[in-house]
């Protein structure tokens, strides 16, 4: 019985250290910057209302990353992870052409 309290005990510490850690990370996720190669590319703006309608046609008003499919922020945040991005934070606000209206 005491080893298994003591197992508890240790596996407790472990994923209470491991959430720990995994939220530090998140803090730390560097933001990405409009001149990052693959944000060119995508013509990923910080804020929407910058992007050049006539060169993405596609953009529609109040399209923004905070209600992109792809956007792993929770609501209300001012910045969240997106795959396409690996490693770095979007704006909520931002734009890019791999935008996909969440249902």
């Amino acid at each position: 019985m005491k080893s298994s309290r003591r197992m508890f005990i240790l596996q407790t510490a472990g994923v209470a250290t491991a959430l720990g850690l995994s939220r530090a990370a998140l803090a730390d996720t560097p933001t990405l910057a409009e001149s990052d190669p693959t944000a060119q590319a995508l013509g990923y703006k910080s804020d929407a209302t910058q992007v050049d309608k006539a060169k993405y046609p596609k953009y529609a008003a109040g399209q923004m990353c905070a209600n992109c499919v792809l956007y792993q922020g929770k609501p209300g945040d001012a910045s969240g992870p997106c795959p396409i991005y690996a490693g770095k934070a979007v704006s909520s606000k931002g734009w890019c052409s791999s935008y996909a209206k969440k249902a």
